[in-house]
Parts: structure tokens; sequence; C-alpha cells
């Protein structure tokens, strides 16, 4: 195993600003022992809007106990049987917002026929960005994907150990290339701290937690949602497929981009190397992991079709607010860089 970085010391980022009733709460029980009843329940779990910052930061929360942690937060907390409950509330709220606004197929081969050919005049975030974006907008949309990409190919590890055969093998090949192929420094999570670097932002592990929208938060916590849940690893198995599948050609317009903008070698190079390396996924996925998952378990196709249309759904809504910030002059985040 080869990894030419410096030691660093990994620190837990602190608790995040408050926005709302629910995750205020959360933050203040969260800085207490475990096993108190200080946590948000009843009508604050079952009214808060599903897609809202203040349930979406709550259960982002929630979920990052089972990743890096916060600093002065007990790691008891992580499985603290009150806290389980609540995010349970939490989740109930999101999902079933998902499957009802999100689900277009129940035919998994659909959903992703759809995700195979790309409009011919695109209109997404890496469109905009190649075609017209300036520097001060490639840096947001970075600091908004870095609660993502930091912790890259995470959550998909949690399927692993629900898949048998083929599907095993083929969802841990990709894995493997995710963390790297053997070689730290090749970790798409750090090539990705390093084109944080690159662009003068912060690559520190959830830094910009406190800047980042709701709808990206969303993005996130479904994938974490996915992953932890038994129950839920055909959807996960399909929002692999749908990122895999349309990260090769976003990747290439984003490495356009960069270049234009007179980005560094090592932040081209995070997309150039995705180019490549998820355009072998895509076929890996869908003729590995699906196939092998259906073969075996075809009670999960309409699971499978959820799971892409979710990701669609949730990175769509994601990309409207940022480009209709954008197109109106104004920063997409909360705290503008």
């Amino acid at each position: 195993m080869n990894d030419t970085r410096p030691a660093t010391t990994t620190r837990p980022a602190p608790l995040p600003a408050a926005r709302g009733e629910v995750s205020g709460a959360l933050v203040r029980a969260l800085v207490r022992e475990p096993n108190r009843p200080t946590l948000p329940g009843g009508r604050s779990l079952r009214e808060a809007d599903p897609y809202g910052d203040d349930l979406q930061l709550a259960l982002y929360m929630c979920y990052e106990l089972h990743y890096q942690g916060f600093s002065g937060v007990d790691d008891a907390w992580e499985w603290d049987p009150e806290l389980l409950r609540m995010r349970q509330a939490l989740e109930r709220r999101f999902l079933d917002a998902l499957r009802s606004d999100a689900t277009t197929h129940d035919d998994p081969a659909a959903a992703v026929s759809g995700l195979l050919v790309e409009p011919a005049e695109g209109t997404g975030v890496s469109h905009f960005l190649r075609d017209q974006g300036e520097l001060w907008q490639m840096r947001e949309y970075i600091a908004h994907r870095s609660l993502y990409q930091l912790k890259e190919a995470d959550p998909h590890v949690w399927v692993l150990p629900r898949l048998r055969g083929r599907a095993k093998a083929a969802m841990a090949a990709v894995e493997y290339d995710e963390f790297g192929a053997g070689h730290g420094d090749r970790v798409h999570a750090e090539l990705f701290a390093d084109l944080m670097a690159d662009l003068d932002l912060d690559p520190t592990y959830d830094h910009y937690l406190d800047a980042t929208s709701a709808r990206m938060l969303a993005v996130v916590n479904m994938m974490s949602l996915l992953g932890l849940h038994r129950a839920l690893r055909g959807a996960l198995v399909g929002h692999f497929a749908t990122v895999e599948i349309t990260s090769s050609p976003a990747s290439d317009r984003l490495a356009q981009a960069l270049r234009r903008l007179g980005a560094g070698e090592a932040a081209v190079f995070f997309y150039t190397e995705h180019v490549e390396a998820d355009a072998v996924h895509e076929q890996v996925v869908r003729h590995g992991v699906i196939d092998g998952l259906l073969k075996r378990e075809p009670g999960l196709a309409a699971d499978v079709a959820f799971g892409v249309d979710a990701t669609v759904f949730l990175e769509d809504r994601f990309a409207d607010e940022v480009l209709d910030s954008w197109r109106k002059g104004r920063s997409s985040l909360r705290v503008p860089l």
C-alpha cells in the first residue's frame, strides 16, 4: 500500500448551528450525556417539513454519528435508543415524502435506460459551469458537494454484507476503486480534498456544513438512509447505479470547466479520474450489481427503480436551487464564501 501524504490528525467537526426547533433541541441534547430524555418528539417531528432545513440538518447530525461524529459529543450517542427513535420518526417523514414525490418507475430497466441518454442541450449545473460559470460559482458548487464527496463511497459499503455472489463481488470491485485500489493517496475522498485545496477551499471534513443548503443535505441524507437500512438495500443499489451512470459525462464537463477557469492540476485530476473510472463502473454496476441482485432477489426490482428515481429527484431539486441563485446573481450558499 502506498501513501505519499504526510500524516494528519483527524478531528471531528464542531456541532452545526441549529436551523429550527428539532435541530436546536438535538444540538442541545448532544452536548449532554446520552440516555437522558431531552430529545425533540411529538408534534415537532410529525409536522416538520420533510425537505426543510430543520429536519434535514437534524437527520444529518444523527447520521454523522455513524461517520466521524462531532467534537464534544459522546460516542455513546451513536446507538442511544431515544436518539434512534427520534431518527426513525425523521426518516419516516423523509422517506414517505420521497416515495410520494419521486416515484416514477417500477421497472429498474426503464429507470436506468432514462439515465443512459443525455438530452441534446443539457441544462444542469455541470453544463452551466462548463459553458459560462465563473470561478466563484465553481467554488460554491465544490463547497456544497464536499459534504457528499468527502464521504464518497462510505455509505455504500454498508450494503456489502447484504449482497451475495456476483452482486457482492461486483460491488466490492467498484468500492475498491473508490477507496484508491490500495493506495491511500488515490482514495477518491482524498482526491476531492486536493481539489478543494487547489481552489483555496478548506478541505476539512464537514467544514461547510453550516453553509450548505437543505437540498444538498437531502442528497447526502438519502445516501445514508439507504445505506443504513437492510430493508432499503435495493434502493441503495439503484442510487449507486445512478451515481455511476451519470458521473462520467458530468465529470468530463466539470474538468472542462476547471481548465477554462485556470484551475490547477489537482482540481482537474479529480474529475478526469472519474471520467475513465466511472465509465467502467457503470458497466460493472448495471450488469454485475443490479443484475446479480435481481437474479437472487427479483422482488427488489421496484426498490431498485425507486433508488434511481429518488436520486434523480433530489439531485434535480438541488441543481434547480443552485442555478436559480446564480442566474439571479446571488450566492447559492446559506453563508457565502
